[in-house]
């Protein structure tokens, strides 16, 4: 990791749940090595925490944008929050 750590929290609706969206997203940030978590919420949309290196965080984010290829993201909101200091990343 190059510099300080940033974290963000996302959240993407639209058809995200049931596609594969979360272990796709899961093997996203662990190729470049960021760490967090990500869940269904009930409301039908994906909630993501991302923490790590910058580049990787929005590279992982911006991937989120559109998700894997059974998906649709039709909403998306990016959210700054301070690192947590967590390790791995989880699909809860």
């Amino acid at each position: 990791m190059t510099g300080a750590p940033v974290a963000v929290r996302v959240l993407a609706g639209g058809r995200v749940q049931g596609v594969w969206f979360r272990q796709s997203c899961a093997e996203q940030a662990r190729a470049v090595g960021i760490v967090g978590w990500i869940r269904n919420l009930d409301d039908g949309r994906v909630e993501a925490w991302l923490e790590g290196d910058r580049d990787a965080v929005d590279r992982v984010a911006g991937w989120c944008r559109s998700g894997p290829p059974r998906s649709r993201v039709d909403t998306f909101e990016i959210h700054d929050e301070p690192p947590a200091g967590l390790h791995g990343f989880s699909v809860r």
